[in-house]
Formats: C-alpha cells, structure tokens, sequence
C-alpha cells in the first residue's frame, strides 16, 4: 500500500471479497541531504516514500479496518533500483527502473516477505489481469498474465519477469476496472485519497534527470553534429541523452532533430533532421537483439516456436505501440521499421492481450 488511490482500492475489493487483508508500506531509500537535492530535501520529499504517502496509507488502512505494516527496503531498493539506474546511465545505456523495481523489489523482496505475515497472496494496485487454465491433460495450471482492460493504464509492460511461480502468489484486484471506476469505487469505500492524484515521474528523482545525475556522474560537454558531419551545438554530456530524443537538445534553427548515436570515445552526439533528408540509419531499424530474457510462461510448445521463429508483438518502450515482429533466440526481427530502439530499455512480447516475455535491448 504506498498510499495512492490504486493500492488503497486493490486493498478495498479484497475486504469486501472476504479476504483477510494485511497492508504493507514499503519505505524506500531516502538519499543524505546535500548531494543534488533541490533545497537541501532528499529526492523522495513529497514522493512515494514521504511522510505525507506513509500517513494517507495509514488512513486507508485505518478506514478499511486493517493493520498496516511498514517494511525497511531502503537498503535493497538502494542497490537494485538507484545503484542500477545510476550505473547505466554512465554506460551509455537507458535504463528501466521500474522493471528493476518490480522484478527485484515489489515481486521479489516484498513476495518473499508474504512468508513473515503467513499470507496466501501478494497484491498490489498495478493494472494488470492474471487468468488460469489447465494446460495438459494432468491438469496442471498455467497462470497467463494479460493487459489490463483499461489499455491507456495497462502496466503489463513492467511486469514481464514476472514467472509462473510468481504469478501464482500474486493478486491483481483492479485488472478488470478502468482508472475512473476505481476513483469512484475509492470514494464508495470512504477512501481519504479517491481524487490523489497519480505519479507520473521516477519516484527517487525529486529534480530533472539532469539534475539528478549531474552530482553522480562525470561527464564532458562536447560537439552535436549532423549526420553529415556539420557542427551545429555543444550537448551537456553524453550520459544525459537517448537515442530517438528530440526535446531538450537546445539545437535551435532548423529542426526537428533527433538523437540517433552516442559517440563516447570522440565525446559526440550525432543527431539526424529525416524532414531534410538526413540519413535515418539510427534512427529507424527492424532487427535488434535482447539479453536477459524471461519468460512468463515457456512450456515445450513455446520452446518449440522459438527455436523456429515465434512469431508475436514486440513493444520497445512502454509507450510505443506492439509491432509485428519474429522472434529467434536472442533476435528480434520487426515486419516494419522501428523508430528510436534504445539500448538499455525493456522489449517485452505479446500475443494478443497475453505477455508472453521480455528482456533487455542491447
């Protein structure tokens, strides 16, 4: 329960549904003041770890009638989530924190703790459905995790790690319910927090990126150049851009251009304007390749196709749209071009509304 309408009304439906509920806030790390802390506050004042989100879970939990636990994670988040996030950025990367967090965090630290409470389940307010069936003729259970009926609020994308010993732990009680239907089933419950308002930001980052990883890594400013070789501004420092972006470039002029290389060993930053008819190669690919792979369910059939080429929807980030795309181990191949593939960033797989899997774009 971190205090916001999404968790507060998961806890709800399960009272109502007979459910014995136990609620658990989770304290994240919390930096030392002083190191790239805007006015001197840590980067989780009035975030998902600040007194004020600890206070409206207890009020929650005080509504609905349950006890309400807090668990010290600031250790571990520290290392899996901040640590990583950190780390990739100075490699050139572009991480996914909240894939780390929910792999590592919230279904691997926070699951293993369901032991210490003697609970049956784990479950959170992420929107998200997972569904049963009997797979063989020996009736054993196979647990497909599927997109969340509202599509604008699915969180799927960030759950692909999520394994069929997970998935048969956990809960997802709002999967079904679109955002406003839990706002006023929030509200029908008596729930303080029915119009908080949603998170939208990395919730360790109290300042812009840029703010926040200036203190913690070193970097050089150096020359933007086209993709023809023309010299055209000075970026801030490699670490501090992705490839495909185009806002906060401060080009000016012509434009619109887009981050397509990071040269680290010549310090550059090349980017390309496709409206003027620089090159796209970058830019827009159809083939890449993937680490880390996981599966959420890999039963031989599924082995099988792989093997021989799976054929599924493939999302590069969370907010691009599933492409047609065939799988061959490590290697991905788009049906179309692709725009803005990012090394470091999550491509999870789909076959209809069911993920299938995912891993990490090199």
């Amino acid at each position: 329960m971190s205090g916001g309408v999404d968790s507060s009304v998961a806890a709800g439906l399960l009272k109502e549904a007979g459910f014995e509920v136990v609620g658990v806030f989770m304290k994240f790390w919390k930096e030392t003041p002083g190191r790239g802390c805007a006015n001197n506050l840590c980067d989780y004042e009035n975030k998902c770890c600040s007194v004020e989100a600890q206070a409206d879970a207890r009020q929650v939990a005080a509504e609905l009638k349950i006890p309400l636990y807090t668990i010290n994670a600031e250790k571990e988040f520290k290392k899996r989530v901040v640590d990583y996030f950190i780390q990739e950025y100075a490699a050139g990367r572009t991480p996914n924190p909240c894939v780390e967090c929910n792999h590592h965090i919230k279904f691997g630290l926070l699951l293993d703790k369901t032991k210490v409470f003697g609970a049956d389940f784990l479950a959170t307010g992420h929107y998200c459905r997972i569904t049963r069936k009997f797979q063989n003729s020996q009736a054993q259970i196979a647990y497909r995790l599927l997109m969340a009926k509202d599509k604008n609020k699915d969180q799927s994308y960030f759950l692909y790690t999520l394994t069929q010993n997970k998935l048969k732990k956990i809960i997802f009680p709002i999967g079904d319910y679109s955002k406003s239907e839990v706002r006023k089933m929030a509200k029908k419950f008596g729930l303080p927090v029915f119009q908080k308002r949603d998170s939208q930001e990395i919730c360790f980052i109290n300042t812009d990126l840029y703010g926040f990883l200036k203190p913690r890594i070193k970097t050089d400013k150096g020359p933007i150049i086209t993709a023809s070789g023309k010299k055209i501004g000075e970026h801030k420092g490699l670490v501090y851009y992705t490839i495909g972006q185009r806002q906060g470039l401060n080009i000016g002029g012509t434009g619109p251009y887009y981050v397509i290389k990071k040269d680290f060993k010549k310090n550059t930053l090349i980017v390309t304007n496709p409206a003027v008819g620089e090159q796209k190669k970058g830019l827009m690919q159809k083939e890449m390749f993937v680490k880390n792979t996981s599966w959420t369910r890999f039963d031989s059939r599924r082995r099988a196709e792989a093997r021989r080429g799976l054929k599924c929807k493939v999302k590069v980030r969370s907010t691009a749209k599933a492409a047609e795309a065939t799988i061959k181990g490590n290697r991905i191949i788009f049906t179309k071009f692709q725009r803005a593939i990012t090394s470091g960033q999550s491509a999870v797989f789909y076959r209809g509304e069911e993920l299938l899997g995912g891993g990490i774009i090199v």
